[in-house]
């Protein structure tokens, strides 16, 4: 196993499956002895890493293999536990358990809490806990790059802008108050007691090996102690170091412009950019350089490559990072066959380009033994294809599983919370109606009360408080009471109520607080009323589990926290620990078919590699500036600068573009948002020219996107529906407003008048166009009911602004143009009075029979004069245009003056009706205070006089009850109204072809 050179260092180039790659060399050098295979150490960067290379060997075992030790060193960004699975030293002490990293991130919260407290700064919670998260990485840089904190007091940050040395002051305030706060619990930093523990392993692996032989397989990391023992482990007798792809073609001139000490002297010249921080090759530049290695001592790992092309290959991935910002090379000239085997796919949104990465995904299934995989940094996308491939039944293997946050457990603590700490109907309605909530098992009995009860608190004004809704329900039941009238569904449901109201009323108390609250007293009344609501089913399944183990850590770490948290604060905090969460299907997805994430991509390699989301943001993605430490202070300190991982995303990127086989997809659009493609898309484009389109089949990927849900050939449009209706089940009892409805459009009447359907309001909808209307109209008929006393209108406008259906807009914009219509409508009555014009009635009713038809009226007002009767009705909107008054479409003033003139309404004087007026509710000029007066037919239309009013709407009437009542024409939607039951009549699939054949 040993070899004859000093330095035993191998790379695995990028046209390689690096997996793949090391376990067929090992087994071929342990071929002869199974138990060779199985006496060696194996060490990986993550136990993602660790999975990767133990399916590389079932994959090529055959009959079977005893595997080597498998040990996971831990990621470079700390993002997974970074323990050893290495055996420890009996006779040394013990290192201090490390910081659980949610309890650490409580606790700066609270410091800096406490530190802008001090300053008489304030500071939410939720940007305390950002600035925590923050705060931790700087920590892990320090220990990871091995900086003594203290180097913060020698910084020059007398050039720095005033936010910045106000920054530094603050970190270096809690970097001296960290390491007490860690000393009084007996803890040290993750990443202090990785560097503590690799450094004891690299001290105990110097004295004596410990196995037969070891290899340190793709391993990256950059930092001190890591390379230490990489170079103990290149240096042990049958150690070996396997780096993934290392460009040991890369001109000489090239490799050592990527120096940090030329990046610091050319610093001045790039205006304080490190622009071969970003490059793909400059993490192991840097780790050769802390080894002590030049780069002409690593060579290719033996054995044959998988890849087609792996020289051309390279070369391409060489020639997309030269870095000619700073040298004066000329760029390499990729051989022509470099991007043989790589197709593009550019679709117009980001819903394109899931389904038509689902279609390559699907069709390599479709190949025996073949295995395709996306790799994608955007969740969305990769949520988005995993959707596409189940309409097929297809459940691939996300290696980043579910959030938790979107898992029915999750997703009732998160309503929990947000029900409790909003107060309003949407979240409450929400949490009753979750699937898991099933108090004492009886889940139908629940479902109903609940539907109940939503149907209830629809529309505005409705209370949404525990204890608003039940007075509000109470007062329903009062209000029966007073008419000797009984509701025993509003009985049972109040009493349903009760007891709902009673199971929420702990939590509701704890989240009531504005100054804040203990966050351990919310966590327990939101597991409580988590586990009461759900009868336990909140903890089942491998969520639920999760769940439960995150509360357990969070409910350890709370009492180290800010003492008080406003409610909201801790909502917040779930959501984003809730976020970062996976769960990961146990079993049933496809065994040939992954998405993987850039971290788990790194070492595995599939047939087909499709490389989604190639736009700018999101691969390689924004980085987010530090808000504590300036970009110069970095540098002076040694810290990487924040674009360090574009580097890593650029390396995973040329990693997976030495796949045989590859797709790279990106969309036009994300959302309703134009899209840039990536830097990495364009230099692809601009270094390989012009590459092939995806295809299937010949097929071009977008046609067929485009064919599953738009077939080839001529679109053939609906028909318009038309619905016949028997005439006994027409009815024979009409509302007037109901006839407008029907002229305008029938298949509206039909649905709301026959099928018996009727819209419903939204939970906690705002006061809209028809509830100030009917508002309006109740205040005036109140207020006209009991004197029209000018003091009482006072105080019913007074009343009016305080309506809790009112926002604080609409109480401050609509109230203050509606009061002036209120008060105008009161002089001109007093005007009217004093004219010898009398109110008679408000909204009075009248039923009017005519050709076994019966309609059913009622008019706003009624008003006598010398002359006869007057009609009036108010208006808080727009009145009908004198073309739809003549066509028939609008037949209420006509008809309601018919119906006087028929004694339709009891109690009216024998006087024929003489004038129909609108009361618009809104002034028409500047000269005009509060509303004016208008007619129906004044010198507009072809309908000019009152007669004629009345006279086309007894024609309008006459037409519809022949033709929709009387008769049997069917039912069909209006021309070009807008309604309620334009999705029951299908409107979109027909209405191109009807403008078409009406010439519109």
């Amino acid at each position: 196993m040993a070899l004859d050179r000093p330095v035993h260092i191998f790379t695995i180039p990028v046209a390689r499956s690096f997996a793949d790659a090391l376990v067929s060399r090992l087994i071929a050098l342990h071929g002869d002895d199974p138990l060779a295979l199985a006496s060696g150490m194996i060490l990986l960067p993550s136990n993602r890493a660790r999975d990767a290379v133990q399916a590389a060997f079932v994959r090529a075992g055959g009959a079977g293999l005893l595997l080597p030790r498998l040990v996971a060193l831990g990621d470079a960004d700390l993002g997974e536990s970074a323990g050893l699975a290495l055996d420890a030293d009996l006779d040394e002490a013990p290192l201090p358990p490390a910081v659980e990293p949610l309890r650490r991130r409580l606790i700066l919260s609270r410091l800096i809490i406490e530190n802008w407290k001090m300053l008489n700064v304030p500071l939410a919670a939720p940007a305390s806990l950002r600035l925590a998260d923050a705060l931790a990485r700087v920590i892990d840089q320090l220990h990871f790059e091995e900086i003594n904190p203290a180097a913060l007091d020698t910084a020059a940050a007398e050039d720095l802008s005033r936010h910045w040395q106000v920054s530094m002051r603050h970190l270096q305030l809690l970097l001296d108050q960290w390491p007490a706060e860690l000393e009084q619990r007996g803890l040290i930093d993750l990443a202090q007691r990785r560097n503590l523990m690799l450094g004891r392993v690299a001290d105990r692996w110097r004295r004596q090996s410990p196995a037969p032989w070891v290899v340190a397989a793709g391993i990256s990391v950059t930092a001190p102690a890591v390379a230490r023992l990489l170079r103990v482990v290149a240096d042990l007798r049958g150690g070996m170091l396997v780096l993934p792809g290392v460009d040991i073609a890369m001109p000489d001139e090239e490799w050592d412009a990527l120096s940090p000490a030329r990046i610091d002297a050319l610093a001045p010249l790039l205006r304080g950019q490190r622009p071969f921080d970003t490059h793909p090759q400059y993490q192991f530049k840097l780790l050769l350089d802390r080894m002590g290695v030049a780069r002409g001592e690593v060579a290719d790992w033996p054995g044959a490559s998988d890849a087609v092309t792996p020289a051309d290959r390279s070369a391409l991935a060489r020639g997309l990072f030269v870095p000619s910002a700073v040298t004066a090379y000329p760029r390499v000239q990729v051989p022509p066959g470099a991007a043989a085997g790589i197709r593009t796919a550019e679709f117009a949104d980001d819903a394109a380009e899931a389904q038509g990465i689902a279609l390559l995904l699907r069709h390599a299934l479709e190949t025996p033994g073949r295995t395709a995989a996306l790799i994608t940094p955007d969740r969305q996308l990769a949520a988005r294809v995993s959707s596409a491939l189940a309409r097929w039944g297809i459940a691939a293997d996300d290696s980043a599983g579910r959030p938790l946050a979107q898992t029915p457990p999750g997703v009732l603590v998160r309503l929990v919370l947000a029900a409790a700490t909003e107060g309003a109907a949407v979240p409450l309605m929400a949490l009753l109606a979750h699937p898991l909530v099933r108090p004492g098992g009886d889940r139908a009995g629940w479902v109903a009360a609940v539907r109940a009860l939503d149907l209830r608190l629809r529309g505005p004004g409705k209370p949404a408080g525990l204890a608003g809704i039940a007075d509000w329900l109470r007062s329903e039941q009062a209000q029966l009471a007073e008419q000797q009238k009984q509701d025993p569904a509003l009985d049972g449901l109040i009493l349903w109520w009760d007891g709902a109201a009673a199971r929420l009323a702990p939590m509701w108390a704890l989240a009531s607080g504005t100054a804040g609250a203990a966050p351990a007293q919310l966590l327990d009344g939101l597991v409580a009323l988590a586990d009461d609501l759900s009868d336990g089913e909140v903890w089942a399944g491998p969520a639920g589990r999760q769940l439960a183990t995150l509360f357990d850590r969070w409910r350890l770490a709370a009492p180290d926290g800010p003492a008080r948290l406003p409610p909201r604060a801790v909502a917040r905090q779930l959501d984003d620990l809730l976020a970062g969460e996976g769960v990961r299907a146990p079993f049933g997805t496809h065994p040939r078919l992954f998405i993987w994430g850039l971290l788990e991509a790194r070492l595995q390699r599939a047939d087909l590699m499709v490389l989604g989301g190639l736009n700018e943001g999101g691969w390689p993605a924004d980085t987010s500036p530090d808000p504590w430490l300036a970009p110069g202070i970095r540098r002076q300190l040694g810290l990487p600068s924040v674009h360090r991982a574009q580097g890593l995303a650029a390396h995973d990127f040329v990693t997976a573009l030495g796949a045989g086989d590859v797709v790279v997809t990106r969309a036009q659009r994300q959302g309703l948002d134009p899209a840039v493609a990536s830097r990495l898309w364009l230099r692809l484009t601009a270094l390989a020219g012009p590459l092939a389109p995806a295809r299937i089949d010949g097929v071009p990927l977008a046609a067929l996107v485009a064919a599953l849900d738009f077939p080839p050939g001529e679109p053939r449009r609906a028909a318009m529906p038309a619905i016949e209706v028997a005439l006994g089940d027409r009815p024979n009892t009409v509302g007037l407003t109901s006839l407008d409805t029907l002229a305008t459009d029938p298949f509206a009447f039909y649905a709301a008048h026959i099928l018996k359907l009727r819209p419903l309001d939204r939970l906690g909808a705002p006061a809209d166009g028809r509830w100030r209307g009917s508002r309006v109209h109740a205040l005036l008929d109140h207020w006209l009911r009991h004197g029209a006393d000018p003091v009482a209108l006072d105080t019913a406008i007074r009343a009016l602004a305080a309506d809790p259906a009112l926002g604080a807009i609409e109480a401050a914009g609509w109230h203050a143009r509606i009061a002036p219509a209120l008060r105008w409508v009161a002089s001109e009555l007093a005007a009217n009075h004093a004219a010898g014009r009398i109110a008679l009635g408000s909204e009075v009713k009248g039923r009017w029979t005519v050709g076994g038809i019966t309609i059913k009226a009622k008019a706003d007002r009624i008003d006598q004069t010398a002359a006869g009767l007057v009609v009036v009705d108010y208006k808080t909107g727009g009145v009908p245009s004198p073309g739809d008054i003549a066509r028939g479409r609008a037949l209420q003033m006509g008809l309601l003056a018919a119906m006087i003139e028929n004694g339709a309404f009891d109690g009216l004087p024998g006087l024929p009706p003489t004038e129909a007026e609108y009361w618009l509710l809104k002034p028409n000029d500047s000269k005009t205070a509060g509303g004016h007066v208008d007619r129906p037919y004044k010198g507009r239309g072809s309908v000019k006089s009152f007669a004629a009013l009345v006279e086309s709407a007894r024609g309008g009437l006459f037409e519809l009850t022949r033709a929709y009542l009387t008769g049997t024409a069917p039912f069909t939607p209006g021309e070009k109204t807008r309604g309620d039951y334009d999705h029951l009549a299908r409107r979109d699939e027909w209405i191109g072809r009807f403008h078409q054949e009406h010439g519109e």
